[in-house]
């Protein structure tokens, strides 16, 4: 029997090998990570956290500072708050981020690696409402049902719901409003997506065990400070969202905003700032209805606030990193 022909092929194969092997050997991360894309300083710029668990984050590191990843350059205030990062079907990410406190406007820009990005945009998202006062925490996540993006906001149109006029800071009366894309080109006509008949911000979604799960903020201040997270459900991504429950028995029980969501295991993490206490706290489901704290086993880099978790290949992390913390 010739031998050499099966040996040549044995040798090309542990060849093509070789630099996946080395990479591995090379890095910590194990071949799925999550990634938590926060902001620090409103006009800082994109901060990163990867971690295995979901629980232990680590950032990068640029020496002894975290590393920014994208810096700011868009929108009336040149902000990078609320950064939303999603990994799309094409595998390019995708990131939207409220770029002014009081414009009509969100920021843009994709990367096909997290280390080189397209030129920002400042995407006119309520042009079609002059008096809007606002568009903030942004969102954008894929639809495989319908094979579009859909990109997400909350904004105020003043007098646009009377019933609730006067019931927040600033009379600032949120819901959340909706577009969609195929190609981050064109854009469908801005809609009045979710209204849950109180002020509401910081919308995300989740999808689990067959239903869509959208988990936001009820910002109602007056007569009563509510200001806790709350869920709605679908069966589409798409929505309606409708049969709202809340508030989430998070600690503390009350002021606080801008979750973010990731499925680990049979488990639901609500990820969730804690802005009056300056921290960051989570709790865990099984059914998303009864919820525990697990905040006291979160480790989170110092500062962050309001972000995106998101699953990513390990390899992703390599290339940010070159090797990841220990």
């Amino acid at each position: 029997m010739n031998k050499l022909p099966f040996l040549r092929a044995l040798l090309l194969a542990c060849a093509s090998l070789l630099p996946f092997l080395t990479t591995r050997a090379a890095s910590d991360a194990p071949p799925a990570c999550y990634l938590f894309s926060y902001f620090i300083g409103e006009k800082d710029g994109l901060h990163l956290a990867w971690s295995k668990d979901g629980l232990k984050w680590h950032a990068f590191m640029d020496g002894n500072k975290e590393k920014i990843f994208l810096k700011p350059s868009v929108g009336n205030d040149k902000l990078m708050r609320d950064p939303c990062i999603l990994l799309g079907p094409d595998n390019v990410f995708r990131l939207v981020w409220t770029d002014s406190w009081h414009d009509q406007t969100i920021g843009y820009s994709s990367s096909k690696d997290l280390l080189n990005w397209s030129e920002q945009q400042s995407l006119p998202v309520m042009k079609n409402e002059p008096t809007a006062r606002n568009t903030w925490a942004p969102e954008v996540h894929y639809d495989e049902a319908t094979k579009q993006y859909l990109i997400f906001w909350s904004s105020t149109i003043p007098g646009r719901f009377p019933e609730t006029d006067h019931t927040a800071e600033a009379d600032l009366n949120h819901r959340i409003y909706l577009t969609t894309t195929r190609d981050f080109v064109t854009y469908t006509p801005t809609v009045l997506w979710f209204d849950p008949k109180f002020c509401a911000i910081d919308a995300t979604l989740i999808p689990f065990d067959n239903k869509f799960f959208m988990i936001f903020k009820n910002e109602t201040s007056k007569p009563a400070p509510a200001k806790d997270l709350y869920l709605a459900t679908s069966d589409t991504m798409m929505g309606p969202y409708k049969d709202i429950t809340g508030p989430i028995a998070t600690q503390p029980p009350h002021w606080v905003e801008g979750p973010t969501a990731i499925q680990i295991g049979g488990k639901v993490i609500i990820y969730f700032d804690c802005y009056a206490k300056h921290h960051f706290g989570a709790c865990e489901s099984t059914d998303m209805k009864s919820w525990t704290d697990i905040t006291p086993r979160l480790s989170l880099p110092k500062g962050i606030r309001h972000g995106t978790v998101i699953a990513v290949p390990g390899a992703v992390i390599d290339n940010l990193a070159g090797h990841s913390p220990t």
